[in-house]
């Protein structure tokens, strides 16, 4: 006589079968994340490698802090300048820092025929009139000399919102036109270069005033649109002449 087939010889065959199919996809899993180990340190080099090369070429992007560049560029494009801080008060010299510095703004005094050291003395005075609040990084004057006021590193009263994240230049000028003297334009154009070098900014980071409120100023280059352009080309050569000078 025939036994019956009870049915736990299949029973075990299946749980072998589960117990296969199990370490196949233990196997597949680890395999996986090997693969995903490998990936991740794969991307990992290219964000440190990445990181190196922006450290590099534009280190300026990896802060939102105050920042400046420190190399002979930098050194070789620094024209003479004569500074004269103005005294620490809440209406020409608040104190305040800046942040990452993101542009230069390029005003006219709108004062004809003033020097850069009595525009400076204006600023000064402030502190006892308390007229206005008022103030610039830097004054150019008339002969080409240049009069630094305020620290870059420190908020002067010149560009409304942007005085926060802007280097600030007052420049003089002879006449109501508003154009510069030769002297003027050429200092103009060298502090404006060393800046941009300094603070890893582009001729394209030259701004006017007029450019942040509307306001006609500079003058000169408000109202001559290819004046303003051939200022920002001038300054364009005067980095890349840095370079070769350094």
């Amino acid at each position: 006589m025939k036994k019956k087939h009870t049915g736990k010889k299949k029973q075990g065959n299946n749980q072998k079968i589960k117990k296969n199919g199990s370490g196949l996809n233990g196997a597949q899993k680890k395999k996986k994340v090997r693969q995903r180990m490998q990936l991740g340190l794969v991307l990992l080099s290219v964000i440190l490698i990445a990181l190196v090369v922006i450290k590099i070429v534009k280190p300026s992007l990896l802060t939102r802090n105050y920042f400046e560049m420190e190399n002979d560029k930098v050194d070789a494009s620094k024209p003479d300048i004569d500074v004269e801080l103005l005294t620490v008060n809440p209406y020409s010299r608040p104190g305040t820092e800046t942040g990452k510095i993101r542009g230069i703004v390029v005003h006219y005094t709108a004062n004809p025929g003033a020097t850069a050291i009595a525009n400076r003395n204006y600023f000064e005075g402030l502190k006892d009139s308390h007229q206005t609040k008022s103030s610039s990084n830097f004054i150019v004057g008339i002969d080409g000399e240049i009069v630094q006021c305020v620290p870059t590193w420190e908020v002067a009263y010149a560009s409304n919102e942007r005085n926060i994240d802007t280097v600030s230049i007052e420049c003089c000028h002879p006449d109501e036109s508003g154009e510069f003297t030769e002297a003027t334009y050429r200092s103009m154009v060298r502090l404006c270069a060393w800046l941009c070098l300094k603070f890893d900014l582009s001729q394209e980071d030259v701004i006017r005033h007029y450019d942040v409120t509307g306001k006609n100023c500079p003058k000169h280059f408000v109202e001559n649109e290819k004046a303003w352009e051939g200022f920002r080309e001038d300054i364009k050569k005067a980095i890349e002449t840095a370079g070769d000078a350094a």
